[in-house]
């Protein structure tokens, strides 16, 4: 059942948390077909990126993306709504070991003639708090 709090300025929403692993990320590698060596060869990462050491394998920045969308379509598909658009940057590296959790903050909306359309503020913080990507969201509503 909707309620229209569900939809109102400001409603925020939280999604699943997930713990990635070296097997979760493993697994995204072959999914993606990225298999770059920031996903998987813990000697290169030993090393620095210019100003940046990593100290480890980090999960790919996709998988935020993954997190968000599972975040926006287990909320809006349970009121008929559809997913038109996600833009995210990634902060910070997600590691293994790490939890992630998004979130999102309904920040406007608009009638149309096809039903309600909606922009939402995302987030994924880890389990320190720390914003490890940001981006905004529209969803519709019919």
């Amino acid at each position: 059942m909707t309620t229209t709090t569900q939809f109102e300025v400001g409603h925020k929403i939280t999604g699943t948390p997930f713990s990635p692993t070296r097997e979760t990320i493993r697994a995204f590698c072959e999914a993606s077909l990225d298999f770059n060596p920031l996903h998987l060869d813990d000697e290169y990462m030993k090393g620095d990126f210019g100003k940046t050491n990593f100290g480890g394998i980090i999960m790919h920045g996709m998988n935020n993306f993954g997190v968000i969308t599972k975040m926006l379509t287990d909320w809006i598909y349970a009121h008929g709504g559809v997913q038109r658009r996600l833009e995210t940057r990634w902060k910070m590296p997600v590691k293994p070991g790490d939890t992630i959790t998004p979130s999102a903050v309904v920040k406007a909306g608009k009638d149309t003639q096809t039903g309600r359309w909606f922009m939402l503020d995302v987030q994924v913080q880890n389990q320190r708090g720390e914003v490890v990507a940001v981006g905004e969201a529209m969803v519709e509503i019919p």
